[in-house]
């Protein structure tokens, strides 16, 4: 009923010409003395003839309207079913759909192109500095002074910011090289502490840790950077106590980890997943980027895992749910 209702709105000028036509022509013959029955005739042909060309008008306005409808979803990939104008006004519109459509190609096909540099150029660039960052992290091993961890914690970080970087320019990439399969999530996680096991040293901070006896189906290689990112997370704003990395049930791949940091205020938690949002934390820690958790989500979506975070004085508490993955393949 709208949908007629929309039509008889969009004719309403040529509607009120025709009544106003129609009323003139029945109040001239009634004005001339001509029999009632012959202007009701007259009338009823006219309303015959001109009820017949409308429902013509109307078949064509329901066609034009349901191609329209159904191009929402492709007019971004073809004109080929853009319906065919009707008079210059039409044609006008089409013209400027084409012009419209021929610009936005080319502005997409120049964007890709620039992203496709760009993304070279970061992808060769992290490279070529790994080799400057493992040729330093030996000559550390090699050395004996007293800031040589603390040393090799920054030179850690640098490799971390890097592989950042590379993670953030692929992310957004059309290329799809997931290995999606079965993984031991104790592997995974074993994985990454080894790599911050000097760091829980120096630091003093205590690790309690189970074996985690559950697989989940997820990619190792992006799994291990966001295990790596919530681990480096928690060690960064944690001064003393402990992180505690867990199942939140016994056979279930749900993953905690959890420190007794500051933690995050309750009017930033809500966004500390958004790309660049630092917050409270970040005005207080100028090395905070607002990027590690934006590309764990990220991840996380990509995946079909979900990534949530509790919070509190007494610390923070990152869950990643990986019981029902649905990867998405289409990034």
């Amino acid at each position: 009923m709208r949908f007629f209702l929309n039509f008889l709105y969009s004719r309403r000028r040529i509607i009120a010409v025709i009544l106003t036509v129609g009323a003139v022509f029945a109040l001239f013959l009634l004005l001339y003395e001509i029999p009632l029955v012959a202007v009701l005739y007259a009338v009823l042909i006219s309303a015959a003839v001109t009820a017949f060309a409308a429902v013509g008008d109307f078949l064509r306005y329901r066609r034009k309207c349901r191609i329209l409808d159904e191009l929402q979803s492709e007019i971004l990939l073809t004109m080929e079913h853009l319906p065919e104008a009707d008079n210059d006004v039409e044609n006008g519109y089409r013209q400027l759909i084409e012009i419209l459509f021929l610009e936005k190609n080319s502005l997409v096909v120049a964007a890709d192109r620039r992203f496709d540099s760009t993304r070279d150029y970061f992808t060769m660039w992290a490279h070529q500095i790994k080799t400057p960052i493992t040729a330093m992290s030996l000559a550390l091993q090699e050395s004996d002074f007293p800031e040589k961890d603390e040393f090799a914690e920054y030179l850690q970080r640098i490799e971390q910011y890097v592989e950042m970087a590379l993670c953030y320019v692929h992310l957004d990439g059309d290329e799809n090289d997931l290995v999606i399969k079965q993984y031991p999530l104790d592997e995974i996680v074993k994985q990454a502490l080894r790599k911050f096991s000097k760091q829980f040293i120096r630091r003093k901070l205590t690790l309690v840790y189970e074996p985690l006896e559950v697989y989940v189906l997820t990619d190792k290689k992006l799994l291990l950077f966001v295990i790596e990112q919530l681990i480096s997370n928690a060690l960064k704003y944690t001064k003393s106590g402990s992180v505690t990395i867990e199942l939140e049930c016994p056979n279930e791949p749900i993953l905690l980890i959890r420190d007794t940091g500051m933690g995050i205020s309750a009017e930033d938690l809500p966004r500390v997943f958004e790309r660049g949002f630092t917050g409270q934390n970040g005005r207080t820690d100028t090395r905070a980027t607002g990027i590690g958790l934006y590309l764990c989500r990220r991840i996380c979506d990509k995946l079909g895992h979900d990534i949530s975070a509790v919070s509190d004085e007494h610390g923070t508490t990152l869950r990643i749910d990986m019981s029902s993955a649905e990867v998405d393949f289409r990034e």
